[in-house]
């Protein structure tokens, strides 16, 4: 049986998304770690991150496409973050059943404080490194993100 062979671009390509997965994991247990005192991990605090980014109160459906994730875990750890008084909803007029999601006070120093423990944590890991170097990598991943976005595989 012929068996195709992985080009020299796909096997470095291949050894890149196998640390990126490593990395991620490595992200997300860093990032509970950092904010666990403030009641949070690092899936609200992402859910919190992407509110606070988005140019207007959003549905949970679009908060999950621009983050890339599931809109049902979407869902999930907003509801979360509205029991524990960090977001609320507010009437979406294009929408009756897709509430829009806001942050409330209490979100937004959650969201504070959770940047002020990231801002020397990022610079930390971020010594040694040149702007250059992680300019290219965040060149390359998003490169990657597009063209799996654009193939559909990225969806779930």
């Amino acid at each position: 049986m012929s068996r195709t062979k992985r080009t020299p671009a796909g096997d470095a390509l291949t050894d890149f998304i196998l640390d990126l997965f490593r990395a991620n994991n490595l992200v997300l247990t860093a990032g509970d770690r950092l904010v666990a005192p403030l009641g949070l991990t690092s899936a609200r605090w992402q859910i919190l991150g992407a509110i606070v980014s988005a140019e207007r109160p959003e549905p949970v459906a679009w908060l999950a496409r621009n983050l890339g994730a599931n809109r049902q875990n979407v869902q999930r750890i907003v509801n979360d973050l509205a029991r524990d008084g960090l977001v609320g909803f507010e009437i979406n007029p294009h929408h009756r059943r897709a509430q829009l999601v806001v942050l409330t006070d209490k979100g937004r120093q959650a969201f504070d404080a959770a940047l002020r423990l990231q801002i020397p944590w990022v610079n930390g890991l971020a010594d040694g490194l040149s702007v250059k170097e992680i300019e290219t990598a965040h060149r390359v991943v998003t490169a990657l993100r597009s063209r799996l976005e654009g193939s559909g595989e990225a969806e779930e």
